[in-house]
């Protein structure tokens, strides 16, 4: 794949927030730990090192040995389990929640970044070894969220009544699903096997969790990729005394409420991206996962007759850990507490939410990690960029709001200038002398003046837009085309990857498009990639 950039800011896609930080503004350096950089993972490993409990790794060995007993294991991913359990070993994680037929293609990119820092961090430090993990939000419980993918405009839709942790629902109605996408797959050979592999993952295991898992495995095993389900007891008995923290103290409500004052008082542009609750767990069991909420003394099931003492709460946290999970706010706790962990790979929303946890984890003593922004990609199709060379476009083009690119290329296309900037200044420089005779007069006329001013820079700017609108009908072929060609690779004029299914470019490249991804993708680029093929 032929690789171009434009960066972040440019796409007009990504938050101020997002591209401040990726700028390394001063401003923003007490929000998070080390910039992500191959040389600041040096100062990372040695925090690691010295402020993780390693008698956490025999348990998360066990648990993914466990967890992977029925599934066909790479010889990569085994030993990446296996090396775990040494102090030499890191982490660098990437989640994601269990969207059908993996949701939209940034669920690749994001696995991608993953295992591809994993590969330059063994080029730069030999003496470790970096094992790339997938998180499955497997305790999620937005189900309307994962419960579909788009192909060709349409939404294929798991129609279901589901309640609780989506990781634990049945897989009872997708063989519904897969009546209709293997009519929408087809019978080319790419069609054939996207539909055997649908087949295979969710009609040949009993939970979302386990498909999910068969799925990611089957397309990223082979490069020693680790997933795992943290609804596990063993790891969350290690939980227990955050848990604690949090219900009983209201330690990350007090810090998170202050850092998110701290960004505002920063940028007033940066959005809040998740707001703390007093208590940030829920209560989990076989469809159910509620909020914990405390009043009077009492801790309540919301929306539930399950109520507990203080002491009633903490003997059932001791004894039942696996009933608590984690809300967005206290997962990312989780992952740092069970794995030996150096960098968080996610989307420009997800380290938004993490950019207001950093003094939550220095308060419980938690090493705060690095936090890269995944890889983002347009693909092109050969003949899509034939198109794109045909049409005089650029990158930043192809990114511009629909209607600013009709206008700018009927501009520049068209035979008459049908800009009216130097009027408009014009028209200010004869008012320039208007308001100083006012002035010199009587200032009372002033406001005649200015109204005067808006009126005919108003009928420039009418005449302009007809003038533009007459000029889309001569070219009403070159307008059509252009449309056409940004509807393609921006559907609903949102980013591709927000969108498409990984199956749309699967039926184009084949088994060749995992590789030719990973060929690509560059996760500390910190640009906007163009591929095409």
């Amino acid at each position: 794949m032929e690789v171009d950039c434009i960066p972040f800011r440019d796409t007009g896609y990504f938050s101020d927030l997002i591209c401040d930080y990726l700028d390394e503004h001063i401003a923003l350096k007490s929000f998070y730990n080390r910039f992500p950089n191959l040389e600041n993972f040096e100062g990372q490993i040695a925090e690691k090192i010295q402020n993780f409990d390693h008698g956490h790794r025999n348990v998360l060995v066990e648990v993914l040995q466990h967890q992977y007993s029925s599934t066909n294991t790479s010889k990569k991913t085994a030993a990446n389990i296996r090396s775990l359990k040494e102090q030499n070993t890191f982490t660098v994680v990437t989640g994601h929640q269990l969207n059908l037929f993996t949701g939209p293609i940034y669920f690749l990119y994001k696995i991608i970044s993953t295992i591809n820092l994993t590969k330059q961090l063994k080029k730069k430090y030999p003496e470790h070894e970096f094992v790339p993990v997938f998180w499955m939000a497997t305790e999620d419980h937005d189900f309307d969220e994962i419960n579909y993918f788009n192909r060709n405009g349409k939404k294929i839709q798991w129609n279901k009544q589901a309640l609780g942790a989506v990781g634990r629902l049945d897989t009872e109605g997708l063989d519904e699903v897969f009546q209709v996408i293997s009519a929408e797959f087809g019978n080319i050979e790419n069609g054939k096997r996207l539909s055997a592999l649908f087949e295979k993952a969710y009609l040949g295991h009993k939970t979302l969790a386990e498909a999910t898992r068969y799925l990611a495995n089957e397309l990223f095993g082979t490069h020693g990729l680790v997933i795992l389900d943290a609804d596990e007891a063993k790891l969350k008995r290690l939980l227990i005394p955050f848990m604690k923290e949090d219900v009983f103290e209201k330690i990350p409500y007090k810090e998170v409420s202050k850092s998110i004052d701290d960004l505002s008082s920063v940028a007033e542009t940066y959005p809040i991206q998740v707001n703390p609750r007093e208590i940030n767990y829920f209560y989990l069991k076989d469809g159910l996962r509620e909020r914990i909420i405390e009043k009077d003394g009492k801790f309540y099931v919301n929306d539930t007759e399950f109520e507990f003492s203080k002491h009633e709460l903490e003997k059932e946290m001791d004894a039942h850990p696996e009933r608590f999970s984690p809300n967005v706010i206290a997962r990312p706790l989780y992952q740092e507490v069970i794995l030996p962990n150096l960098c968080y790979i996610g989307g420009g929303g997800e380290l938004a939410y993490w950019l207001e946890l950093k003094s939550y984890f220095s308060a419980l003593d938690v090493t705060f990690p690095m936090l890269l922004l995944r890889n983002s990609a347009l693909v092109m199709t050969k003949k899509q960029a034939e198109k794109v060379k045909k049409l005089d476009l650029t990158i930043s083009d192809l990114f511009c709001e629909q209607n600013q690119l009709i206008n700018k290329k009927i501009r520049k296309i068209s035979n008459i200038d049908i800009d009216f900037a130097p009027q408009k200044k014009h028209l200010e420089e004869q008012f320039e002398a208007l308001y100083e005779l006012a002035e010199q007069t009587d200032k009372s006329f002033l406001g005649a003046v200015k109204a005067q001013e808006v009126k005919q820079k108003k009928g420039l700017d009418k005449l302009e837009k007809r003038l533009l609108k007459a000029q889309k009908r001569k070219l009403k072929d070159h307008v059509t085309r252009l449309t056409a060609l940004q509807n393609e690779l921006f559907p609903n004029q949102s980013l591709q990857e927000r969108q498409l299914n990984f199956s749309a470019l699967y039926l184009e490249y084949g088994e060749d498009l995992i590789s030719n991804l990973i060929n690509a993708l560059a996760p500390l680029k910190n640009e906007f990639l163009i591929l095409r093929h």
